[in-house]
């Protein structure tokens, strides 16, 4: 294996189950318990012909796969009965020869398209009455972090006619079908128990008022430095603080291009912003791992620094130390199946080239989703307005040091969906390995 180092012991046992047998899996837990390494472990290792999705174009970027809607062409919106319309025999033959169907981020796919999937790989596999067409589901998550998207009233009356909710785990198939689930619970990211549990209070809706008082406590105060980064819940406060810091600062802004070749799809998919505007001063934050560092990563993905130069390159100082910044490409990838060869391979069909940099005095929650922080203001704004949104900023943090509050947190913050609720205390063959 590539890296069973980095693995601990919960990791490689659910690992070997994922590589020897068939059992289709959900593997859940808290944020920093190392969900995407494991995801990238099993991929780099099996021998298994696998294929990689995820619901959005950036969550597919990140793991190095297609969009759940492009692999397996499903039409867009409600699908519900619907047929599912042509595939062409390409896309099919990949389906077919499958003996995996890895998906990430499973908690934001909605019961119906769950049930089209099942749909699809019976087609494709010609296995009409196999769960999946007896391709093995390998289904990465966490419903606490994030959920499915669910607009418009048609939406909401659609699912509570045909669902007990929208959620993935109330899917027809879902239920009908053996699944094995996994929460890992060994966390990385925070070393301080105290912390620790005051997050997975806060995760599950248990937060009692002494945790309360005790993070207003820690929290409330001004940071030694005034352009720490803040998390807040909009957009339109990050464009507000972004562009007055950018502004304040000396010198002419320069814009790096993306350049972009093929076909990348809606803006929200780009990776990275299409226009970077920075000027030397500015606060960035990094959007990939390093991979060119000699002796190792000189940043991850999340790092916080200032630019100090921009040239053909940027230069960035990290704590004191400076590192020169390249252009990186972002691949969207196509899977191919080979009759003669009998694998499956990935052709790229769209390149996004930019600087791995963002502004970062502010950032939305939800884009500093997979990110960890030492230092940060979180901003809820007049109050949270979605389930999970709360424990995602609080959780990018590596310790209470490193918070600080723009304004008190209320019981009214803190919301968790009850159907996650339900669903995660007693998720039908929870293993919790040790």
């Amino acid at each position: 294996m590539s890296d069973l180092v980095s693995l601990n012991p919960q990791q490689r046992e659910i690992l070997q189950g994922m590589e020897d047998t068939l059992d289709h899996l959900f593997i859940t837990g808290r944020a920093g318990t190392g969900k995407t390494t494991l995801l990238h472990e099993f991929v780099a290792t099996t021998a298994k012909r696998v294929a990689v999705c995820a619901p959005t174009g950036v969550a597919a970027l990140a793991i190095g796969g297609q969009t759940i809607h492009s692999l397996l062409r499903l039409p867009l919106g409600i699908i519900g009965d619907r047929e599912l319309g042509f595939i062409p025999k390409e896309s099919l033959a990949v389906l077919a020869n499958l003996d995996a169907l890895v998906i990430d981020e499973v908690s934001m796919v909605s019961a119906d398209v769950v049930d089209a999937i099942d749909r699809r790989l019976r087609q494709a596999k010609r296995r009409r009455n196999s769960p999946f067409g007896g391709i093995q589901m390998v289904m990465f998550g966490d419903p606490y972090q994030l959920s499915p998207v669910v607009s418009g009233q048609a939406e909401k009356a659609y699912f509570l006619d045909h669902y007990r909710s929208s959620w993935f785990f109330d899917a027809k198939v879902w239920l009908n079908t053996e699944m094995t689930t996994f929460e890992l619970d060994t966390i990385h990211r925070q070393a301080d128990g105290e912390f620790r549990a005051v997050l997975n209070a806060l995760r599950e809706g248990r937060m009692d008022p002494e945790m309360g008082r005790m993070l207003n406590e820690r929290g409330m105060r001004e940071p030694d430095d005034p352009e720490l980064i803040t998390l807040t819940t909009t957009n339109a406060s990050v464009t507000r603080i972004n562009s007055i810091a950018l502004e304040r600062l000396e010198g002419k802004a320069k814009i790096a291009h993306a350049d972009i070749e093929g076909d990348f799809g809606s803006t929200s998919a780009y990776p990275a912003d299409e226009q970077l505007v920075l000027k030397p001063g500015a606060r960035v934050m990094f959007l990939r791992n390093d991979t060119a560092g000699p002796d190792g990563p000189r940043f991850v993905n999340g790092t916080i620094g200032t630019v100090t130069k921009i040239t053909d390159t940027v230069g960035v100082d990290i704590d004191g130390e400076g590192v020169l910044v390249e252009p990186v490409t972002w691949e969207k990838i196509r899977y191919e199946y080979s009759p003669a060869t009998k694998t499956i391979s990935h052709d790229v069909v769209a390149e996004f080239t930019q600087f791995p940099l963002r502004l970062a005095w502010a950032v939305t929650i939800h884009k500093a989703q997979g990110k960890t922080l030492d230092a940060a203001v979180i901003d809820l704004g007049q109050r949270a307005f979605a389930p999970g949104q709360t424990y995602v900023a609080f959780s990018r943090l590596t310790s209470l040091d490193g918070l600080y509050l723009k304004r008190p947190l209320s019981p009214s913050d803190i919301i968790v969906d009850q159907d996650v609720l339900r669903f995660m205390s007693n998720p039908r063959g929870t293993n919790r390995l040790i």
